[in-house]
């Protein structure tokens, strides 16, 4: 809450600074589309900065994501969250510092809340948009709801400049600045401003991690081999849904495919607000036909993403190969007319209601899943107004703004430099599947998820957020900016569009002061009104990681683990040092069931090799690891201890040397039989005498 001292100072500025809400006359200095986190926090700094505000929010609840079930904030690394988002944060922390917020649980049991902390980063749906609209109270916001902009007709511009907005319902609203706070970046579309949808080839940008990503797909992947056809072993019976029909396309080439979508549910096994999982109207039992299947090879890691949160309620997220994410079905979303997203999400909210029931309640699904999953249901105090389901789709990407500044996976590894920064980003690089396929050997695959980390926080540039000058001068675009898919998949964290907000709005109101397009503004004076504000923008050495070692700078052969082929399903990691290329793979632990890595490769000419394996080494690790050497006189078993750190640079242990053939392949095979800790592959070299 407000400190006493500041709370009448606010009321003033809030009432000098939206008035005249209803005067279709009044010219407000910034106009904000869209009642997202991004949109609420916009408003705020909007206000603090004396000027006039105005929300137009198709929603009618506030916060976007942050108050509709995400609730387990995806921050990266909190240092570098400041500003009006820290203060957010702080918020619900004060929420829940009150003994009377918690209900079905104790503070004390729920090991999320440190009441040492400063702020609260796993909350309750509605509490975070309770706070939202405290905000909107406190600084006396207009916010017109239900408010949808004319996407054909809508958007008024005088040469590059916007005056005003209209929305389907007739209602204008002029302004000297407008920010784009929309997960799908529709007035910026309208606006005339260029944009992409989908993903762009590795080539694009010359990055690594963008486009189709088979190799690099080891998470959320199905673990055993799953038959993809309606009669199993039958192509022609056709493939069970969600499965398209083509190969997943060429490795790292671009395409039109957009990362899936999924509601954030916030469950509870509290009989008393628990609300058990309806069959919902359309239910159709033969689209989890492919999930039982896998089911039956084995899968028992369903609720491995019931993130807890507070009072015995979870923000319930995708994982597994088969889950909440809706693969493939979202692919005409961002640009689709209102009519086909309201059917796009309804066929989502079907989709993930049926897939709740189908756990619940179908014979099919084990018994040791199903009981389990009897005893959760909808939280009844939550999303009261739409039957307890969330109100916002997790749009994980849509439109994405292309200005003369592209923020890519180079920006993300801070391989270039950022001169204007506004904000700081430092989650993985993340992005869900993207669609699922049939296999060389008849099983069904997963394909685009990646998640790498850029080891440490970087900086995002104002000019990320602006469009070019020739098409548009007085729009902010703080959501769907100007960023790589890959690197977009970073960036797309509440508490970083938050800081984005914040900073957009400041820059505005002083375009608006200094009379200049927001491509002009003064970056030294708005860096000084965002240090003033609190905001992080330099990052601390101490919070960066080392990089993996380049495979191409080490002598010999060297087969990383995204060139190996895989058994079962394994994590990638980069959190313990040191490693080979990107980052190295792990067996997730003591799970049933054996999985193997194959590196294999052809030396160019005949003779005998080193080979050397490299992992990181842990006492969480595995100290007999089984490694099988295929070589030209036979095969080899070795056992490695990684518990221990490797002797060789502290990267590599040797596995014996041994002679291979130029016209056969050589093969070494790490596996997770009999291990008794985590099993890390990362990479093998091949060194000739």
């Amino acid at each position: 809450m407000l400190s006493r001292s500041l709370a009448p100072l606010v009321a003033l500025l809030g009432l000098l600074a939206s008035t005249p809400v209803d005067d279709e006359e009044a010219i407000y200095d910034v106009v904000i589309y869209g009642g997202t986190s991004a949109g609420v926090m916009a408003a705020v700094q909007t206000v603090r900065m004396g000027k006039s505000v105005v929300i137009v929010a198709p929603e009618t609840h506030l916060g976007g994501l942050t108050a509709s079930g995400l609730g387990w904030t995806d921050s990266g690394r909190k240092e570098v969250v400041g500003g009006l988002a820290r203060e957010f944060y702080r918020r619900l922390k004060q929420h829940y510092d009150d003994p009377s917020s918690w209900r079905q649980q104790r503070a004390e049991e729920y090991k999320y809340y440190r009441p040492n902390s400063d702020a609260m980063w796993v909350f309750e749906p509605h509490v975070a948009e309770r706070a939202f609209e405290e905000y909107i109270a406190e600084y006396n916001i207009p916010v017109h709801r239900d408010a949808w902009l004319d996407r054909e007709a809508g958007v008024a511009k005088d040469g590059k400049q916007i005056t005003a907005i209209t929305t389907l319902d007739g209602k204008t609203f002029q302004g000297r600045m407008f920010i784009d706070a929309t997960y799908e970046g529709d007035l910026m579309a309208a606006a005339g401003v260029s944009y992409t949808v989908g993903r762009e080839s590795n080539a694009k940008y010359g990055e690594t991690l963008n486009g189709v990503q088979t190799e690099r797909a080891v998470s959320h992947q199905f673990e055993s081999p799953v038959d993809p056809y309606v009669t199993p072993g039958d192509p022609s019976s056709g493939l069970l849904p969600w499965i398209q029909p083509d190969g997943p396309g060429a490795e790292g080439a671009g395409d039109h495919r957009v990362q899936a979508y999924c509601f954030r549910l916030c469950l509870t096994d509290a009989p008393e607000n628990r609300v058990p999982f309806p069959e919902p109207k359309g239910y159709d039992r033969d689209e989890y036909e492919l999930l039982a299947r896998y089911l039956d090879t084995g899968w028992r890691a369903a609720f491995k993403k019931f993130d807890p949160a507070p009072n015995r309620k979870t923000d319930t997220n995708n994982h597994g190969a088969f889950s909440t994410d809706n693969i493939g079905m979202n692919y005409d979303y961002p640009e689709a007319s209102y009519e086909r997203r309201r059917e796009i999400i309804a066929e989502h909210v079907v989709y993930q209601k049926g897939l709740m029931y189908f756990l619940a309640n179908d014979p099919a699904v084990p018994d040791d899943i199903r009981s389990i999953m009897s005893r959760w249901g909808l939280a009844k105090d939550e999303f009261v107004s739409t039957d307890n389901w969330p109100h916002q789709i997790y749009v994980r990407e849509a439109r994405r703004m292309v200005s003369d500044v592209v923020h890519t996976e180079h920006h993300c590894r801070r391989r270039r430099p950022v001169l204007t920064p506004i904000g700081i980003g430092s989650y993985n690089m993340d992005s869900h599947n993207v669609q699922r396929y049939v296999d060389k050997e008849g099983h069904v695959r997963n394909e685009g998820d990646v998640q790498v980390s850029p080891r440490g926080p970087y900086q995002i540039a104002y000019g990320t957020i602006v469009p070019k000058e020739d098409e548009c001068t007085n729009l902010l675009v703080p959501v769907c900016l100007s960023a790589s898919h890959i690197a977009y998949g970073s960036i797309r964290m509440e508490p970083v569009f938050m800081i984005l907000a914040q900073s957009a709005a400041t820059a505005a109101c002083q375009a608006i002061d200094a009379n200049v397009s927001v491509q002009w503004v003064d970056y030294a004076v708005l860096r000084k009104q965002l240090d003033s504000d609190q905001q992080v923008l330099e990052i601390s050495p101490q919070l960066i990681s080392p990089e993996g070692v380049d495979p191409d700078t080490l002598p010999g052969i060297v087969i990383d683990d995204v060139q190996a082929t895989r058994e079962g399903s394994w994590g990638a990691s980069s959190s313990v040092t040191l490693f080979v290329g990107e980052s190295y793979l792990h067996d997730r632990g003591p799970d049933p069931g054996t999985k193997s890595i194959t590196f294999a490769t052809r030396v160019p000419i005949s003779g005998r090799y080193e080979v050397r394996l490299s992992y990181t080494a842990n006492p969480n690790r595995s100290s007999k690891v089984p490694v099988i050497i295929q070589h030209a006189d036979g095969r080899e078993a070795r056992s490695v201890n990684q518990r221990q750190r490797p002797p060789i640079d502290k990267l590599w242990v040797s596995l014996g040397t041994y002679s291979f053939s130029a016209d056969s392949d050589a093969v070494i095979i790490v596996s997770n039989e009999g291990a008794d800790g985590y099993v890390i592959a990362d990479a093998v070299q091949f060194l000739s005498e």
